[in-house]
């Protein structure tokens, strides 16, 4: 079946980095666009960044441009979310999702599957 596992999460001060990756498996990864998405508590879930399948196009939330920079190694089957000049308030789980169509890549429901989750903490 189908797998996505993030990693990388954990405490950083704020204005500090950090670089999460997805490794995906189960599916034919270079037939995907990849996503990143991010729900902070109490709050809905919000999209971040997605990369095509080629990594030839790039797109981002404007809370995050110039930030964060999402990448992919089709030959690892993973996906990266470089996270650089941290704040607090970018304090969410991050989910990894793959979506076999980029009609709307911003868009939850476009994606047809969805990693655990990792925990991003930025103190100030």
């Amino acid at each position: 079946q189908v797998q996505l596992v993030e990693s990388g999460g954990g405490l950083v001060q704020a204005g500090g980095s950090l670089r999460l990756s997805c490794a995906a498996s189960g599916l034919t990864f270079s037939s995907y666009v990849m996503g990143w998405f991010r729900q902070a508590p109490g709050k809905e879930s919000d999209f971040v960044a997605a990369i095509s399948w080629s990594g030839s196009r790039t797109y981002y939330a404007d809370s995050v441009k110039g930030r964060f920079t999402i990448s992919r190694d089709n030959g690892k089957r993973t996906v990266y979310l470089q996270m650089n000049s941290l704040k607090p308030e970018d304090t969410a789980v991050y989910y990894c999702a793959a979506a076999y169509r980029d009609y709307d890549v911003g868009k939850r429901g476009e994606y047809d599957y969805w990693g655990q989750g990792t925990q991003v903490t930025v103190s100030s």
